[in-house]
C-alpha cells in the first residue's frame, strides 16, 4: 500500500517551476524508444514465462488441441471410405456405411468436446497470465521513483497497466494457441496426405512456401504501423486523463475548444496509423486464401486425373474428397493466422510498451544494512544540501539548518523557491545531490524508507480521498483505529458536524464515484487522517488554504494542540498563520536568506519584513 503522506506529494508543480524542465522530455519518448529494442522473441519469452506457473493449464491446452486436430484430420478418412461404399448406382454397401457413419458421428463429437475443452483452458490460461502481468505492473509502479512518475504521462502509464496487458494477454497467448494448432494440423494433414498419395501430397507441399511468403511480407510491413498505432494511443490516453482529472480548470479558463483541437490532432494521426495497420494487415488473409484455392485447384486436377488415369498414382473418387478436405484443412492454419494478424501485431506491440514499463529503473532499494528509526524524537538536521531536478539547473543550494526536537519551524518564500522540494527530500521522494540529511542523528540515506517516512505526517495543499468510506479515508495513516479514535480526530479537525450531515455519516463512500464534497472538507478529512496517525514529526504545506476562515482559526488551535511538544515545519504563503513559530526560514532562489522569529525578522526590515508588508497592505487595501 503507498504511503498515506505521499499521495499528493508529487513534485510536478515544482518540477514545472524549474527552468529547462519538460515533463514529456525524455519521458514518454524514452519509453516508447525501449519499447522498439524488444524483439517477438523477447515478448513471447518474458509472456511464457507468467504463463510458467500455469503450465498444467497450457500442456493441458496442447494436449486438447492435439487431439482436437487428429480427430478433425480423421473425418475426411471416414468420409472418404463412406462415399467408396456407395459409388455407383445400386452399389450402396449398407453393411460397411453404417459403422463408418456411427464412427463419424462419435469423432465429431469428440473432437467438439476437446476443442470446447481447449478454447476453456486457454481463456482460463490468458485470464491468469494477465492478472499475474497487470499485478507485477502495478507493483512496479510502486516501485517506480517519484522523479519517473513525475516525468512521465500518468494517462499513457495507465494505458501501459490497463489496455496494454490486455492486448498481450488475448493476442500473445491466443497467437501461441493457434500457431500450436497450426503445427499440429500441418503435421498431421501432411502424414495423413503421405499416406494416401505421396506425388498428390508433393502438390500441396511445393506450393506452400508461397503461403508462407505472403503472410510474412504483410506481417513485416504492418509491423511498424501498429507500434505506431499503440504509442499514439498511449499518447491519447494521456490527454483524456489530463483533460478529465482537470476538467473544472478546463472550464474555467475556457480551454475546452483547446483541448478539444488537441484531442482531434491526435485522433486523427491514431486513426491515420490505424488505418494504415488495418489496410496492410486485411490484406494478408485474402493473399492467403487466394493460394489456397490455386492449391485447392492443383489438387483437383492432379486427383481427377489419378482417378481416370491411375497416374501418378491410383486413387479412389472417396480418397480424392478426402485430399480435397485435407488440401483444404492443411491450409487453414495459415488462413488462421492471416485472420489473426491484426490482434497479434497489435498484442507485439503493447507487449514491447509493457515490457519497456517492466524494465524502467527503479528507485534505488534501501541498503542491505539500512536501520530502522524506532521511536523518533524528532530532531533534523540538513546539513550543505544541494539537488536540482535537471544537471545543471540547480534548485537548492547549500541550505544548512538544524531543528530541534519539539520545535516549531516555518518555511517561506515565493513560489518556486524550494519550500516544497525540501519537504520531498526530507521524505528520501528524491535524494540529495551533496550535503547529508539527518534524522535523530541518522542519515536518512542509512534507513529504510518505510521508518522514515513513518515518522512523518503530512498535510498538502492538494487534497486526495480514495474511494472509500469517510471512515476509511480518515484511518488510512492507522488501519488499527478504533470508531472512537476516528471520531476523535475527525472532532481536532472540525470536520465531525459536516460528516454526521452525509447520508450514512461515517459510512458514507466519498471519492471516485462516492459522495462529492467540497475541496474544504475534504482538507478537513485530510487533516484528520493525521491527526490520527500521530506522528513525531509534522510536515503541513499550506495545509488550511481551502478552508473558510472562521474554520482555519478553529484547525489552527487543533494544529497548536498537536503541534505542542512535537517537531513541526510549515510552509506557509500567508504570514500571518505562522507568527509563533519558534524559527521562521525565508528562502530564495533555492537558498535560506533570512532565519529567526517573526518579531526578529520584522525588526531587520529585510526580505521577510517586506513579504509581510506587502501581504498586511494587501488586507488593508481589501478591508
Amino acid at each position: 500500500m503507498a504511503n498515506p503522506y505521499t499521495s499528493s506529494a508529487t513534485a510536478q508543480g515544482t518540477l514545472s517551476n524549474v527552468r529547462g524542465f519538460d515533463p514529456g522530455e525524455g519521458g514518454g519518448a524514452s519509453l516508447d524508444e525501449a519499447a522498439l529494442s524488444y524483439s517477438s522473441c523477447q515478448v513471447v519469452g518474458r509472456v511464457l514465462r507468467y504463463a510458467g506457473p500455469h503450465a498444467w493449464l497450457l500442456l493441458l491446452s496442447f494436449a486438447c488441441t492435439v487431439a482436437t486436430s487428429i480427430l478433425q484430420l480423421y473425418v475426411p478418412i471416414l468420409v472418404g471410405r463412406a462415399i467408396d461404399t456407395m459409388v455407383g448406382e445400386g452399389r450402396v454397401d449398407f453393411a460397411s456405411l453404417s459403422p463408418l457413419l456411427a464412427g463419424l458421428v462419435a469423432v465429431v463429437v469428440a473432437a467438439a468436446a476437446t476443442q470446447w475443452l481447449a478454447s476453456f483452458v486457454t481463456t482460463r490460461l490468458a485470464y491468469e497470465t494477465v492478472r499475474d502481468l497487470r499485478n507485477d505492473a502495478y507493483d512496479k509502479l510502486d516501485r517506480l521513483p517519484l522523479s519517473f512518475v513525475d516525468s512521465h504521462s500518468h494517462g499513457d502509464l495507465l494505458t501501459r497497466v490497463v489496455n496494454d496487458v490486455d492486448a498481450v494477454g488475448d493476442g500473445v497467448l491466443q497467437g501461441l494457441t493457434q500457431l500450436f494448432s497450426g503445427i499440429v494440423t500441418i503435421v498431421a494433414t501432411i502424414g495423413f496426405m503421405l499416406s494416401l498419395s505421396v506425388p498428390v501430397a508433393l502438390v500441396v507441399i511445393v506450393l506452400t512456401p508461397l503461403s508462407i511468403l505472403v503472410a510474412w511480407a504483410v506481417a513485416r510491413f504492418s509491423t511498424k504501423s501498429f507500434a505506431s498505432q499503440q504509442r499514439i494511443q498511449g499518447e491519447l490516453g494521456g490527454l483524456v486523463e489530463e483533460v478529465v482529472s482537470n476538467q473544472k480548470l478546463v472550464e474555467a479558463f475556457a480551454q475546452g475548444d483547446a483541448f478539444a483541437e488537441r484531442f482531434e490532432e491526435i485522433n486523427s494521426r491514431l486513426y491515420g496509423a490505424g488505418e494504415r495497420a488495418q489496410f496492410v494487415s486485411s490484406l494478408s488473409n485474402p493473399s492467403t486464401r487466394l493460394v489456397n484455392n490455386i492449391t485447392y485447384a492443383a489438387v483437383a486436377v492432379v486427383g481427377c486425373l489419378c482417378v481416370i488415369t491411375g497416374s501418378p498414382s491410383p486413387l479412389t473418387v472417396g480418397q480424392v474428397q478426402s485430399f480435397l478436405a485435407y488440401a483444404n484443412q492443411y491450409m487453414k492454419p495459415f488462413n488462421a493466422v492471416s485472420a489473426v494478424v491484426t490482434q497479434v501485431q497489435g498484442a507485439f506491440a503493447s507487449g514491447r510498451r509493457l515490457l519497456a514499463l517492466l524494465d524502467a529503473p527503479e528507485q534505488v532499494p534501501d541498503a542491505s544494512d539500512a536501520e530502522e528509526l524506532h521511536d523518533p524524537r524528532g530532531s533534523l538536521q540538513l546539513s550543505h544540501v544541494c539537488f536540482s531536478y535537471v544537471k545543471g539547473h540547480p534548485l537548492l543550494r547549500d541550505v544548512d539548518v538544524a531543528i530541534p526536537a519539539g520545535s516549531r519551524f516555518a518555511l517561506v518564500g515565493p513560489t518556486g523557491c524550494g519550500k516544497t522540494t525540501l519537504i520531498n527530500l526530507l521524505l528520501r521522494f528524491y535524494d540529495v545531490d551533496s550535503g547529508s540529511i539527518l534524522v535523530d542523528g541518522h542519515d536518512i540515506q542509512e534507513l529504510t524508507r518505510g521508518s522514515l517516512r513513518a515518522a512523518f505526517g503530512m498535510v498538502l495543499q492538494d487534497t486526495w480521498l480514495f474511494e472509500g468510506t469517510v471512515r476509511d479515508n480518515i484511518a488510512y495513516g492507522k488501519p488499527s483505529a478504533t470508531m472512537d479514535e476516528v471520531v476523535e480526530a475527525a472532532k481536532s479537525a472540525h470536520a465531525h458536524k459536516f460528516v454526521m450531515q452525509l447520508p450514512k455519516g461515517y459510512d458514507t463512500v466519498v471519492g471516485g464515484s462516492g459522495e462529492t464534497l467540497s475541496q474544504g472538507q475534504m482538507q478537513l478529512l485530510c487533516i484528520a487522517r493525521v491527526m490520527l496517525a500521530d506522528p513525531p514529526i509534522l510536515l503541513l504545506d499550506e495545509a488550511t488554504s481551502s478552508i473558510d476562515t472562521r474554520t482555519e482559526l478553529q484547525v489552527q488551535g487543533a494544529f497548536d494542540a498537536m503541534m505542542e511538544n512535537r517537531t513541526s515545519l510549515v510552509v506557509a504563503h500567508r504570514l500571518s498563520t505562522i507568527r509563533n513559530a519558534d524559527c521562521i526560514l525565508v528562502m530564495r532562489d533555492g537558498q535560506i536568506i533570512e532565519r529567526g522569529t517573526h518579531d526578529e525578522l520584522l525588526a531587520r526590515g529585510g526580505f521577510y519584513a517586506r513579504l509581510y508588508q506587502s501581504q498586511f497592505a494587501q488586507s488593508a487595501s481589501g478591508a
